[in-house]
């Protein structure tokens, strides 16, 4: 009996230990590529030359058109003149700055109206596409669904210009809607061009052209719950309701975070060209943004060098903003735009 409860032992032990799977001809060439221990850096761009030239067109657009005009913000600190070119104009230091810190009113009222702007984008816009998304995922047939989508979708393609016109088709003075109130005998709407309904005009706008649009990242965020989870929660007596509060919401907590941070540095930008097309009727007072401030004053008034300043400010807020808000991202357990 021992002999034969000792025998498989001795025999596993003269075994010959297993040999080792050897590496496919695939992974053999996937260890190649990577980067050897002692690999000269010569040699690493000339084995990856191909996928360099691939990327060499847009690496150049990226620093032309948003790296190289970067060296223009050194006009914010001269009394430039474009006749006499960058080199010839007189440096004055922070002088142009003395709008910002002394509070000049025309911009402390453009810092106002972006402020109010920004508020109302964030509270009504931007939740607008998550509200949207969770409707559309609700739908069971996709045929629907498909259709709802590209009928959302079209308004994002569409210019400010033929934006604004199809609101003046509707809202304006001889428009669908005051056209179809006076033959009713109800009098007439003033919507376009109203000072008082001019923030909320803009706000209705950038809802419509942009809410299905934004739709398209929360929907693949939704695509990724596992139904696992909404079954565990109706098990356990969860309705719709509580169900979108425990299962949806916080599987879009990562991209709705994500998104906040990006909107936040974007904050102080609430829409230039929207904004200059309507600004006529209503005037600079009530429609007066940093963008369009920059643009009065700099290539319409002349202050070059103050405009630039209030740019360069505006960039550097909207970086902190970022830092900031991707920091907080952090301390909540989220990865943000990076990782430190």
């Amino acid at each position: 009996m021992l002999d034969r409860l000792e025998r498989p032992r001795s025999l596993a032990s003269h075994q010959a230990p297993p040999t080792p799977v050897k590496n496919t001809a695939k992974n053999a060439r996937g260890d190649t590529a990577r980067n050897r221990p002692g690999e000269s850096r010569w040699r690493r761009l000339r084995r990856d030359r191909l996928l360099l030239l691939c990327a060499l067109p847009g690496t150049a657009v990226l620093l032309l058109f948003q790296y190289v005009p970067l060296l223009g913000n050194v006009i914010a600190f001269q009394d430039y003149q474009p006749f006499i070119g960058i080199r010839n104009s007189e440096w004055v230091g922070l002088r142009n700055f003395e709008v910002i810190f002394n509070g000049d009113p025309q911009f402390l009222n453009a810092l106002q109206n972006t402020l109010i702007l920004l508020f109302l984008q964030v509270v009504l816009v931007f939740p607008a596409p998550i509200v949207l998304a969770i409707a559309l995922n609700t739908l069971s047939s996709e045929r629907i669904k498909r259709l709802v989508q590209s009928v959302l979708y079209m308004p994002h393609f569409l210019s400010w210009v033929i934006v604004v016109a199809i609101f003046q088709q509707f809202l304006g003075d001889v428009g669908v809607l005051n056209s179809a109130l006076r033959e009713a005998g109800a009098g007439s709407i003033s919507v376009i061009g109203n000072v008082e309904w001019f923030k909320a005009l803009l706000t209705s706008q950038v809802m419509w052209k942009d809410t299905g649009w934004a739709t398209i990242l929360f929907l693949a965020a939704l695509s990724q719950i596992p139904p696992s989870l909404y079954e565990a929660a109706s098990v356990d007596g969860a309705n719709k309701w509580r169900q979108m509060w425990h299962v949806t919401l916080p599987g879009l907590r990562g991209i709705i975070i994500l998104l906040l941070i990006l909107r936040l540095g974007d904050a102080v930008t609430v829409g230039f060209e929207q904004i200059i097309l309507q600004q006529g009727p209503v005037g600079r007072d009530v429609s007066e943004v940093l963008d369009t401030y920059v643009y009065n004053n700099g290539i319409v008034g002349g202050e070059w060098g103050v405009s630039a300043a209030v740019g360069l400010v505006k960039g550097l807020v909207g970086v902190a903003l970022v830092l900031g808000a991707n920091k907080i991202a952090h301390l909540f357990g989220e990865r943000g735009i990076y990782t430190s």
